[in-house]
């Protein structure tokens, strides 16, 4: 699993360098203005972006951000389409059966290279029947106990839950997401066994962690930093490679006792195969723009997350590798989704 992650990291730290090449490129100053096209006129009409999930989540609210600068950058409408039910299979399905023109798009987060792991026929090929445009942006995962535990540390809850193995539980906001990963691939590293409560929504996990009924809590960050700051959750250590800028003396779970751990969240923008490249590439090269914009940048800071932009190969690359990596997880620690 150590080699794995490792991997993992490397291909972050990849990314990363893509983003600072990105960062330096300059898009032609005519092409930043609103309603700037392709000499074949694309956009010529809305674009549909489908959100497989509910509003409200992550990807709900990361998906308005962005299509409403595009709107702004491309002179033509981005319409929200949100498509929930199965896992996102049923909105994910609906993009990749879409005309591959353009005109319609689908925002992914890191979930989607775990669903191939869970759902063993899918209506769709995750490496084939969709094809990535532009990566947006990143953010933690983290792990945190109700306060009466009196935990001060990470290393202090591996110490506990191998002192009591299986009789720990840990609170996630759904079976088969990327807080259920993340907690057992914690499991797997540390070499322990904190059993899975699986929630209907990150809302009423961290209420029952905060109330006692369950110990621990594997949850994405942002809606539990108003919890953290108030002293009803303790935050034991993030998921990032590096630590967040807004909690900077939260130390990341590979450095506070489990190394080579990383279980990060991304967001990204998908279309349906066979999209023609030049559109693909305007597609990322706008978005690109507006995820380094100061304004951006400041939005998503304030939702716990970074920028984070790579070409659209690279992207490709990506949801190639944490497919794999998932996959090997769920199979190692026995991830099932009825």
């Amino acid at each position: 699993m150590r080699q794995a992650a490792s991997r993992n990291s490397a291909t972050a730290m990849s990314l990363t360098a893509v983003a600072c090449v990105i960062a330096m490129q300059v898009w032609p100053a005519a092409n930043r203005a609103q309603g700037a096209s392709t000499a074949d006129g694309y956009p010529a009409k809305p674009i549909r972006l489908i959100v497989p999930f509910p509003p409200g989540g992550s990807n709900d609210i990361v998906g308005r951000y962005i299509g409403q600068k595009l709107t702004a950058r491309l002179g033509q409408q981005t319409v929200i389409d949100n498509r929930a039910g199965a896992d996102a299979i049923i909105g994910t399905h609906l993009a990749a059966s879409a005309l591959p023109d353009g005109y319609t798009m689908l925002i992914v987060s890191t979930t989607y290279t775990m669903t191939p792991a869970t759902h063993k026929k899918l209506p769709y090929d995750p490496l084939k029947s969709l094809i990535p445009i532009a990566l947006v942006g990143t953010g933690p995962v983290m792990i945190a106990s109700w306060p009466g535990l009196q935990l001060t540390s990470l290393k202090e809850l591996v110490a506990l839950a191998k002192a009591k193995p299986a009789q720990l539980h840990y609170a996630s906001s759904s079976a088969g997401g990327v807080t259920h990963f993340a907690g057992e691939l914690f499991n797997l590293m540390a070499g322990v066994k904190i059993v899975h409560v699986a929630y209907k929504g990150g809302t009423p996990a961290i209420t029952d962690v905060m109330a006692g009924h369950v110990p621990v809590l594997v949850n994405t960050l942002s809606p539990v930093l108003p919890h953290v700051r108030s002293g009803r959750l303790k935050i034991l250590g993030v998921s990032s490679a590096q630590r967040t800028s807004v909690l900077p003396d939260v130390p990341t779970i590979a450095e506070a006792g489990v190394p080579g751990y990383e279980a990060s969240i991304w967001w990204g923008i998908l279309g349906p195969a066979g999209i023609p490249r030049h559109i693909v590439t305007k597609l990322n090269l706008e978005i690109g723009a507006i995820v380094r914009e100061p304004e951006s940048v400041k939005w998503l800071t304030s939702q716990a997350g970074d920028p984070l932009t790579a070409t659209a190969d690279e992207f490709g690359r990506l949801i190639a590798a944490d497919i794999a990596k998932w996959s090997r997880v769920a199979k190692d620690a026995g991830i099932r989704v009825q």
